[in-house]
């Protein structure tokens, strides 16, 4: 039985939601790290709800923060333990994407996956594996797991935003176009790419409101 994953919930400011963004964050962080982008993205998406997720392990590298699986280059961790956090990792966000749907009456396509770092590989490894298609999927400074395995395991192609900084010196930027060749080769006809200039392992402004953009026309308000 997967466990519950704790989260964190901003409103819809209109009062009346009707769409969900679902912030995934980083190795080592936790879901306030990106809750705080309701703030500015709030304005714009008046009836979206946004909720922030932490991930299920407390972070080898880091105990205040968590980890949606171990990473073997940072943490010494084995490629074996990786790939077996990842399976337990997909298994109890799937868990928590079904709960939290069913609780705001919401349908696949009223929800958007906004993911940054090891959340945009969680975000890019889960939706597409899902029986129905979400809104979107906005990944920023990620990359794709497995793409070798995407062909065969594929069962929807919700649209996909990649953004990355071009001075990004964790995740390097050739993994934006691996990402979107491989997504491509897998039959997607719906992936959009924007590079932040001289931004390294973060959200730039530019790329924020290219995020917003690509919301907003999944959201049906463009």
């Amino acid at each position: 039985m997967s466990k519950g994953l704790d989260f964190g919930r901003v409103e819809a400011a209109s009062g009346e939601a009707d769409s969900m963004v679902i912030f995934l964050h980083g190795y080592g962080a936790d879901g306030q790290d990106l809750l705080g982008l309701a703030e500015p993205l709030a304005p714009h998406l008046p009836n979206t709800m946004f909720l922030a997720p932490n991930a299920p392990e407390r972070c080898g590298m880091n105990p205040m923060g968590y980890q949606w699986f171990p990473i073997p280059w940072i943490d010494g961790s084995s490629e074996e333990e990786a790939a077996e956090g990842l399976a337990r990792a997909a298994d109890d966000l799937n868990a928590f994407l079904d709960r939290v749907m069913v609780e705001a009456d919401m349908i696949p396509e009223q929800v958007a996956l906004v993911g940054f770092s090891q959340g945009t590989m969680m975000s890019l490894h889960v939706a597409p594996r899902r029986d129905e298609a979400f809104a979107g999927v906005v990944g920023f400074s990620g990359r794709l797991l497995a793409p070798e395995t995407l062909v065969d395991e594929v069962v929807v192609r919700p649209p996909v935003l990649l953004i990355h900084g071009d001075q990004d010196d964790v995740v390097p930027i050739s993994s934006l176009p691996a990402a979107a060749e491989a997504l491509q080769g897998a039959g997607w006809s719906e992936v959009y790419a924007h590079v932040m200039k001289g931004t390294a392992h973060g959200i730039a402004p530019d790329g924020l409101s290219v995020a917003l953009a690509f919301l907003r026309e999944r959201f049906g308000l463009d």
